[in-house]
């Protein structure tokens, strides 16, 4: 026990202060006076544990746990006699956690709004950007054949290259090699002859020999531009062939009869 006159601990069974020689047995302090302990005070490590929580309030559990320590503390400090100190972050701390419990209502029913309205950014992003490349591929292969006196490109190989040294009939540098592949921004890109060159076995045409072809082009194409994931990557099909025309489908694959989008860009 401490004595309440100088503040030094003795033992619980003690009848006088070993330091001041006191009687321990009902000491009162006079109203208003704390007792004055020997002992150094210290911080209650639960009340700078509330105000650290308290500063991460709009983490949920952070501010649950800013409320319950903060109580903890101001408990500990009162039963203390003065011993413990801290009082004012565990307040602090108390004030944070139940300003958080009242602050995530707001953030859950901001993120509600904010995050579909940026997946729906995202998809139609996506959309414009595959119907931009679809634009790119069909103005790349007019230029092909204008270039190169081989019909239409048989692939999307043979309009890239700009990896591969000078422009050639084989690889022409018209599209970026990552659109060449066949997939950007979350859609895969099919280019098709038309005819199949396989079945109809067309022969290069000397102008074209003559320009370093190597494969014989095709009189017609097709280009579907498909969501990588329907849904997610993007909503819509797009389709364009050598007339030049984007047309589009909400549910699926487009195709030659699928309704026009007219301009690329127009959403």
């Amino acid at each position: 026990m401490f004595c309440m006159r100088c503040g030094a601990t003795n033992p619980d069974d003690g009848r006088f202060c070993l330091s001041c020689g006191a009687s321990l047995q009902g000491q009162a302090m006079p109203r208003g006076v704390a007792p004055a302990y020997s002992e150094a005070m210290r911080t209650d490590g639960k009340a700078i544990a509330s105000l650290l929580c308290g500063f991460l309030f709009f983490i949920f559990p952070a501010a649950v746990a800013a409320i319950i320590l903060g109580h903890l503390s101001l408990s500990a400090t009162n039963r203390s006699l003065g011993r413990l100190k801290g009082r004012g972050m565990a307040i602090t701390g108390l004030v944070l956690g139940y300003g958080g419990i009242l602050f995530i209502p707001f953030i859950l029913i901001i993120a509600a709004i904010a995050i579909p309205n940026l997946f729906r950014a995202r998809i139609e992003a996506n959309e414009v950007s595959a119907a931009a490349s679809l634009r790119t591929i069909e103005s790349a292969a007019l230029m092909y054949k204008s270039e190169y006196s081989n019909e239409y490109p048989p692939s999307l190989a043979a309009m890239d290259g700009f990896e591969t040294g000078a422009a050639s009939c084989d690889h022409a540098h018209l599209i970026h090699g990552m659109l060449a592949g066949g997939q950007r921004y979350g859609y895969v890109f099919t280019y098709t002859p038309v005819p199949d060159l396989a079945v109809q076995n067309r022969t290069i045409s000397a102008a074209a020999v003559a320009k370093g072809c190597t494969v014989a082009g095709t009189t017609g194409f097709a280009i579907n531009a498909e969501p990588r994931t329907r849904g997610t990557t993007g909503m819509r099909g797009f389709y364009v062939d050598q007339t030049g025309i984007i047309r589009v489908e909400r549910n699926g694959p487009a195709n030659s009869g699928s309704p026009m989008l007219g301009d690329a860009q127009s959403f």
